[in-house]
């Protein structure tokens, strides 16, 4: 039997956002978030043109005659043709101008998992109690972290925290990043837009998590989101790595459910 995702996903409007700029899909093979952004519902537009378009390539990961170097190039250039896709639709329709979106992508290949990632959308691996952030998040604050000039603690309540310095809206100013990690039965991984990662602290995640039976984890996460106001569209995929078919169903979630 192959090694496939079994995920749970939830993508929720949150306590204050008028709609749902976030999509995400969840397959056997593949899972992603993107949180969109921009006025006039061009943010939700932004995010459905970058799930549509992975969409559209699984199938083709998925094929066991494409080599390894092959899947990661597709892999790698599908941003760029989401990028132009995004600039393509704001030419088409001047008031998107501006429009974009988050994309962190993970691909299940065998006995490897492919970490696609663009933004501040997160994934984490979960293991013995504790959780670990694989992606990197593209802000301001990340890089101000980096250099020493802001603490943790200073970021949390910083009024500029969710500027990005990488975002896919149709700039073509992209320095994507391909991650590869091992991957085995029974690891665990969470993909979250910033609407989770950004209320509840890594420490409240990974302890909701410890406390949580399978079946209400998602619930509890969101609800814990919802406890602190929940400012912004919330979603989230917990996938666990089990034998199955590769052939299964595939989940669209928030506007690319539209």
């Amino acid at each position: 039997m192959a090694l496939v995702f079994r995920s749970q996903a939830i993508s929720d409007l949150g306590l204050v956002r008028p709609g749902n700029e976030d999509s995400a899909i969840a397959a056997p093979l593949l899972v992603a978030v993107a949180d969109g952004m921009g006025g006039h519902a061009a943010g939700e537009i932004a995010s459905k043109i970058a799930i549509n378009t992975l969409l559209q390539l699984a199938p083709v990961l998925s094929d066991p005659s494409i080599d390894i170097d092959s899947r990661e190039d597709l892999l790698l250039n599908i941003t760029y043709e989401i990028d132009a896709a995004i600039l393509e639709e704001s030419k088409r329709n001047p008031e998107f101008a501006g429009m974009g979106t988050t994309l962190t992508a993970l691909h299940l290949e065998q006995e490897r998992v492919e970490l696609l990632h663009i933004g501040d959308s997160r994934c984490y691996k979960y293991s013995a109690g504790k959780l670990e952030q694989l992606s990197y998040d593209h802000t301001v604050m990340q890089e101000l972290l980096d250099q020493g000039r802001l603490t943790p603690e200073e970021v949390s309540s910083h009024p500029q925290r969710s500027i990005l310095t990488q975002v896919l809206m149709g700039d073509s100013g992209l320095d994507p990043a391909l991650m590869i990690y091992p991957a085995k039965k029974g690891d665990l991984f969470l993909l979250c837009s910033d609407g989770l990662s950004s209320v509840l602290s890594d420490h409240e995640i990974a302890n909701i998590i410890k406390s949580s039976e399978p079946e209400l984890l998602l619930h509890n996460l969101l609800a814990a989101t919802k406890e602190k106001g929940a400012p912004d569209n919330v979603t989230i995929i917990w996938s666990e790595v089990v034998e199955g078919s590769v052939v299964g169903a595939i989940e669209l979630l928030g506007a690319a459910n539209e």
